[in-house]
């Protein structure tokens, strides 16, 4: 039996607090873009987006993180092939940017 490789990944933590600035920003940027005439079409105001919380489920994080670690993996992998083919030891970011409008399409 082969021992069982822990693979780094992102922290859930740090993940849960990225997302929820994100969150944030957004549930601020609603409320400066929502005037008064809005609020008042709402059926309830405890249906309200920005009345109901936000969360994240922790087997949702656990998948964020993976999902985050395979894309950093992939974009290193891909970036270093072509560092390699042009002889050189070290990706720099001309790399990445060649290999991104791609990686973004097949993720």
């Amino acid at each position: 039996m082969e021992p069982e490789h822990k693979t780094e990944t992102f922290d859930p933590d740090l993940i849960h607090a990225i997302l929820k600035l994100v969150w944030t920003k957004k549930a601020l940027e609603r409320e400066r873009n929502q005037g008064p005439e809005n609020l008042n079409n709402e059926v309830e105001a405890a249906t309200s987006k920005k009345n109901r919380p936000t969360s994240a489920n922790s087997n949702a994080l656990k998948l964020s993180c993976e999902l985050l670690r395979t894309f950093v993996v992939e974009a290193v992998e891909r970036a270093a092939a072509i560092a390699e083919a042009e002889g050189v030891n070290k990706i720099e970011a001309t790399h990445l940017e060649r290999i991104l409008p791609q990686l973004l399409l097949d993720f």
